[in-house]
């Protein structure tokens, strides 16, 4: 983590303490582990806690919060995301927005209320054509992107081949002595060959097919770090660092 490889999803079901120095991105359980939401706290706590975090560990370590979504439902999450998505950006942190199988129609993806592009929906849509443009689209409007259930080196491959500045998965979170060797390996394999975009990516080096992010003023407009188009390098992996507790409310 202190490489800044591998950062910390953090979410209002974990308890879970963001090591010092570590970056760390903020979901909201609407999701979960069960699939279901069943760990979703309601929107006004999920923002009080949301604030809490930020206000532990700082905005400029986060490198984005996921406004409150419908999981598979493109037209549900955007009339659960617009409310919240200017009151993230005001805690100084990047909003997110939960891209959901359908959400290509005209009208259901607000491009500029958002500054990450978090790839949701079912796994066949995630890792299909329409994703795939949505990410590219992304990137063209100088937005992060991130992938979320990330859990086999095939499936991290196509999110750096989409252009993906991260992705998150419970990998680590059941083994992660055994697991996490596998996959700094992942990352080494995929920094040192060539990429979509011209170059190869070299562990240490951010250059050939990185570029820098744009400044961070304004939060607004802040992105995620070391921002291109593969997963690796300077650019971090999130894994959920330990199971939701029971307590969903902490």
């Amino acid at each position: 983590m202190s490489a800044g490889r591998i950062g910390c999803m953090t979410t209002p079901a974990q308890g879970s303490r963001i090591p010092d120095g570590a970056l760390y991105a903020c979901d909201n359980s609407k999701f979960g582990s069960d699939g279901k939401g069943r760990y979703w706290p309601g929107a006004e706590a999920w923002f009080a806690w949301l604030s809490r975090t930020v206000e532990r560990y700082g905005p400029d370590r986060c490198l984005w919060a996921l406004a409150p979504d419908q999981p598979f439902d493109a037209a549900g999450t955007l009339t659960e995301s617009l409310p919240w998505l200017a009151r993230i950006r005001e805690l100084g942190v990047p909003a997110a927005y939960a891209a959901q199988n359908g959400c290509d129609a005209p009208g259901l993806l607000p491009w500029d209320a958002f500054d990450v592009l978090f790839l949701a929906g079912s796994t066949e849509w995630k890792l299909g054509p329409v994703a795939e443009r949505l990410a590219r689209e992304a990137k063209a409007r100088g937005k992060g992107v991130h992938m979320g259930r990330v859990n086999s080196r095939i499936r991290l491959g196509i999110a750096e081949w989409f252009g993906c500045d991260s992705a998150d998965g419970t990998y680590l979170a059941y083994g992660p002595d055994k697991n996490l060797p596998k996959l700094l390996n992942w990352l080494g394999e995929l920094e040192g060959r060539p990429s979509l975009f011209g170059g190869t990516h070299t562990p240490g080096n951010s250059g050939g097919m990185m570029r820098a992010a744009p400044p961070r003023t304004d939060p607004r407009r802040r992105t995620l770090p070391a921002q291109g188009a593969a997963i690796g390098g300077q650019t971090p992996v999130i894994s959920r660092n330990s199971p939701p507790r029971a307590n969903p409310r902490r």
